[in-house]
């Protein structure tokens, strides 16, 4: 209910859009992928086959008894303009606000990327990367196979790192 899809859109088989979904014109989304409520994706932004953006963050309190309980994950997932994500990669929701992946930026298969990260424009993020919740990449960051990133980072711009 409530999606807005562009102009031009292509959309694949068992693909599926929960509500308030907006995808841009001339964007594809290939089979098999699921986008959850409120998620925002741009223009010309290719999704390939298994890819899930919205997935709920990992967020868990312990209560006195040592029991935890899941804290309510409420934001979404922006996607802007001319990224490509790569099969298998997931994208998880903001607790509040949004998770964010900026403009050019390209995404090799399965990556994750928790909540409320924001990854810069024209950063490369190649397969088996992981990047830990309140996460900040800027702009033309490197980041190769298997890089791991713990919570709450602010990688400065032209960074490269180096794998494992």
């Amino acid at each position: 209910a409530n999606c807005r899809i562009g102009n031009n859109v292509k959309i694949f088989h068992n693909t599926v859009l929960l509500e308030n979904v907006e995808v841009d014109d001339n964007s594809i989304l290939f089979q098999n992928i699921s986008v959850r409520e409120d998620c925002k994706i741009g223009k010309r932004v290719i999704i390939h086959p298994g890819a899930v953006i919205g997935a709920d963050g990992f967020g868990y309190q312990k209560d006195e008894n040592g029991v935890y309980h899941k804290v309510p994950q409420i934001g979404n997932v922006v996607i802007e303009d001319d990224v490509e994500i790569g099969a298998n990669t997931t994208i998880d929701r903001a607790a509040l606000s949004s998770t964010i992946i900026k403009k050019g930026t390209k995404i090799d298969n399965l990556v994750q990327i928790a909540h409320n990260d924001s990854v810069g424009t024209n950063t490369v993020m190649s397969a088996q990367s992981g990047v830990s919740g309140s996460v900040k990449i800027r702009n033309n960051v490197i980041l190769p196979g298997q890089v791991g990133l713990a919570g709450n980072l602010d990688i400065a711009d032209k960074v490269n790192i180096i794998a494992q």
